[in-house]
């Protein structure tokens, strides 16, 4: 069907199409928002503890704790940019390879991007951050078993994509015995 760029951002796109729904609907005005994919992680270190980091968000209003999580670059893996923001983001490290909990729209009804969730697991801090200027993200270690309370209770701010990380995280873990 018909599309139409309404304005085009580096951060991303607001397009209008005309979209035919499966059942022969026709909405003129649909808008879809295009967003470049992303990759999250929860880093549980050799003692038990997840990497978060502390940021401001400004749609939010607020400083929230979340994982580390960041854009693909121009030529990168998905795991090769998970890793890359660990360590811009917090210094962390490990040896072993991240593995991949799961791949995920964003949300299909109206934006084009999806997340794609990590573990890594036996990390240690290897490295300073590497921040760009418009980062100002402080790191926290919390007890990995606390983390579910935490945020069941709502005693932490932080966001959906860092919940349902660690809830994924936590049933990979006690299904493969770790």
């Amino acid at each position: 069907m018909n599309s139409e760029y309404l304005y085009k951002t580096p951060f991303g796109n607001l397009r209008k199409d005309k979209c035919e729904l499966p059942n022969g609907v026709v909405i003129d005005d649909y808008y879809v928002n295009e967003y470049s994919d992303w990759v999250n992680a929860i880093v549980v270190t050799k003692d038990n503890k997840i990497v978060l980091v502390k940021q401001y968000r400004h749609a939010g209003k607020d400083s929230f704790l979340e994982i580390p999580a960041g854009k693909i670059e121009a030529n990168e893996s998905f795991e090769q940019g998970i890793l890359r923001e660990v360590k811009e983001e917090t210094g962390f490290s490990s040896k072993k390879r991240p593995i991949k909990l799961g791949e995920f729209m964003v949300n299909p009804a109206t934006q084009t991007n999806k997340v794609i969730t990590y573990l890594i697991v036996d990390a240690y801090k290897e490295f300073e951050q590497e921040l760009d200027n418009t980062e100002d993200i402080e790191t926290f270690l919390i007890d990995f078993n606390e983390m579910g309370d935490l945020l069941r209770k709502n005693q932490i701010k932080s966001q959906l994509f860092t919940a349902n990380a660690y809830f994924m995280a936590k049933d990979f873990l006690i299904e493969n015995n770790k």
